[in-house]
């Protein structure tokens, strides 16, 4: 069942690798790097820019993949970026 981004997880923006540009990140962050673009609040500053990588833009929370609290997610999303390399 997908539902609204937890505000303040951030999980999204430090487990997985993104290849994409991002601003102040122009070949992208490796798996487990913070994403200079995730502020204090772990908040996306691009979120609502257009110039926000395609691939943030498309990923959705789910309870499936994010679980009951940000822990889980930074477990869940570790494990499948390990998983698919």
């Amino acid at each position: 069942m997908s539902e609204g981004c937890r505000a303040g997880c951030g999980a999204c923006c430090i487990a997985p690798s993104i290849s994409s540009a991002i601003p102040g990140m122009p070949e992208g962050k490796p798996a487990g790097v913070r994403c200079v673009q995730l502020d204090e609040d772990n908040l996306c500053r691009l979120f609502g820019d257009p110039s926000r990588p395609r691939v943030c833009e498309r990923f959705n929370f789910d309870t499936s993949v994010c679980g009951e609290h940000r822990e889980e997610a930074l477990a869940t999303l570790t494990w499948l970026e390990e998983d698919t390399r």
